[in-house]
């Protein structure tokens, strides 16, 4: 069992002790340090925090310790209740609020559970102000309000469908033409709120949706992470209904990624390619993604006359990369769209809409559209981390092995050879070192990763 601090949050598995775990007692310390945090932070006498969540087990149980923390720091809450991250994202300014809070471990399974923090425009914090919250709780220095100072709970359910009417106004994106195109698509929701969300947003473009695990019972049916190991279940019953595509999403709904008309999987890192391909053939920009994802990103932005930049892992990191370099889309290759015409924060929503429109505008099926794009194949694979193996010591170890090659160490070690790539780092949501390649061919790709594990564990003795 596993408790993470970072400066994206806490994220932990529930159960067993405090400090060690996800426990009730670290769900309220680190809910009331980010309180105090916002209170200096914002320099105002009453504040107000919104807070949403995906369908997990252990939901509701932290959804009511945090919100009980805020009110008795006198912060009053917007309790959206069953939600999706990027809908919380959009609600912070909405509701004109001081920051907000989303209790999801993201793609994590059903016994992992976050506290995912956001500033007041709805974007999550940057490293200096997660070190002064981890700080904050280190110290456990709070001071709760008196009784009649105590905060407020409002609670709102309307947000997803406003979410969606905000993605429907989205200059780019023209219900008529995707509603005239006739759609029918497969969705998994992975029983969580993505099970109500997207269903929603495809029928309000006039799609035919089939429905695949989306009732919110937080019993994910399978591992979470929307990778193609995992969804075999969609993958066969986009064949078996003739469907379009398949639509499958993590469990807070910022992760995308589409299955073919033949129930092949699209490929996650060419989720941001396509959304890229239709933006920039609307509007001419820049774009960014980080160091793991695919080269596919830059081809096409080059071939619309855009320059791409990579940032390090981190949602944090390709916004500020984004807004330094006005790029006009951008997100990571695990499926997360940015797109700064919305808000800057990953949207599976705002992805939808956008391959809706593509395929739309562009016809053909969505196997046609995978195969017009440059041919990269990755090999994602991780390797665990024991308290004796020393990380950095062999990141930079590995740094010198190929220290004549193309190196960047902005996060982990990125090594670029001449045809394909590789990028070692440690996660920071969960116990790993992960190692991602990009070649022409699987079997290049994978190779490429057995060689890379077969070095590392040669250097680490193990």
């Amino acid at each position: 069992m596993t408790l993470i601090k970072s400066i994206s949050g806490i994220r932990g598995t529930i159960g067993g002790n405090p400090g060690d775990n996800l426990t009730p007692i670290d769900a309220v310390k680190f809910a009331a340090a980010y309180g105090i945090w916002l209170k200096e932070y914002s320099k105002k006498d009453k504040l107000k925090v919104v807070i949403g969540r995906d369908a997990r087990l252990s939901g509701e149980m932290i959804q009511n310790l945090v919100v009980s923390t805020l009110i008795g720091l006198g912060i009053d809450v917007i309790d959206l209740d069953l939600s999706t991250t990027p809908t919380v994202e959009i609600a912070v300014p909405l509701e004109e609020a001081d920051g907000g809070i989303i209790l999801t471990a993201s793609h994590n399974p059903k016994q992992w559970n976050a506290l995912k923090l956001l500033n007041e425009k709805g974007e999550f914090l940057d490293a200096e102000q997660g070190a002064k919250i981890l700080e904050i709780a280190e110290k456990e220095d709070f001071a709760f309000s008196e009784v009649d100072d105590l905060g407020t709970i409002t609670k709102n359910d309307s947000y997803i469908d406003i979410h969606i009417d905000e993605v429907l106004d989205l200059d780019l994106i023209d219900a008529d033409t995707i509603r005239k195109a006739k759609f029918k698509v497969a969705v998994d929701g992975v029983n969580s709120t993505g099970g109500i969300a997207i269903p929603k947003l495809l029928e309000e473009l006039g799609v035919e949706v089939v429905k695949l695990y989306c009732k919110p019972t937080g019993q994910f049916p399978h591992n979470p992470e929307p990778l193609k190991e995992h969804l075999a279940d969609i993958c066969k019953l986009v064949v078996e209904e003739e469907a379009d595509f398949g639509i499958v999403v993590d469990p807070d709904v910022d992760r995308l990624a589409f299955i073919d008309n033949k129930g092949e999987m699209f490929g996650e890192e060419y989720t941001l390619v396509a959304c890229a391909d239709y933006v920039l053939g609307k509007t001419k920009g820049n774009t960014v993604s980080n160091l793991s994802s695919s080269r596919a990103l830059r081809d096409i932005t080059q071939k619309h006359g855009g320059t791409y930049e990579a940032a390090a892992v981190g949602e944090v990191n390709v916004v500020i990369k984004m807004k330094a370099n006005n790029a006009i889309i951008g997100g990571e290759g695990n499926g997360g769209i940015i797109y700064p015409a919305s808000h800057y924060g990953r949207d599976a929503l705002v992805g939808t809409a956008m391959f809706l429109m593509l395929m739309a505008e562009r016809g053909g099926t969505v196997a046609e559209l995978r195969a017009s794009y440059p041919a990269y194949f990755m090999s994602k694979k991780k390797i665990q981390l024991t308290p004796e193996l020393d990380v950095d010591g062999i990141l930079k170890a590995m740094a010198d092995k190929y220290k004549n090659e193309d190196i960047s160490t902005i996060d982990g070690v990125k090594i670029d050879f001449p045809e394909n790539w590789v990028h070692l780092r440690k996660s920071n949501t969960e116990p790993i070192i992960r190692i991602y390649t990009e070649a022409s061919t699987q079997e290049k790709a994978d190779v490429l990763a057995d060689d890379i594990i077969a070095d590392i564990k040669n250097i680490a003795g193990i």
